[in-house]
């Protein structure tokens, strides 16, 4: 897949998401963990990404083994990164991940985050 194609799936994906959050009640000012997934075919791969996510400090990432159902092994490489969920937020980091998994041929699987309401002052 060509990279603007990518972004602009990405981009509309992220968008749905969003707008499903802030359906279930989410404010997307408030800052908490966002989690961005890809995953990658062996461990040093998933690793190399990982320590050029460190290097630029671009976020938290963690690497695990994970069994698929037919016995082979991936390598999920989670990106964590404190930020509010909102769109432009949101769909700029997403769109790093996109390219970042198409630098290193990695498969990203998107975003995710903690639905948080907005604090009610008295």
């Amino acid at each position: 897949m060509r990279i603007a194609e990518l972004l602009l799936d990405t981009a509309e994906a992220d968008h749905d998401l969003l707008a499903k959050n802030i359906g279930h009640g989410d404010d997307p000012y408030t800052c908490r963990d966002l989690d961005f997934m890809l995953y990658a075919a062996d461990q040093k791969k998933a690793e190399l990404v990982g320590d050029f996510i460190i290097d630029n400090r671009y976020g938290r990432p963690s690497v695990q083994n994970i069994e698929l159902d037919n016995g082979s092994i991936t390598w999920r490489l989670l990106v964590q990164i404190f930020a509010p969920a909102n769109e432009h937020v949101v769909c700029s980091l997403s769109a790093l991940m996109a390219c970042l998994s198409q630098i290193y041929s990695l498969e990203y699987d998107g975003w995710g985050c903690e639905i948080k309401e907005a604090e009610q002052f008295d």
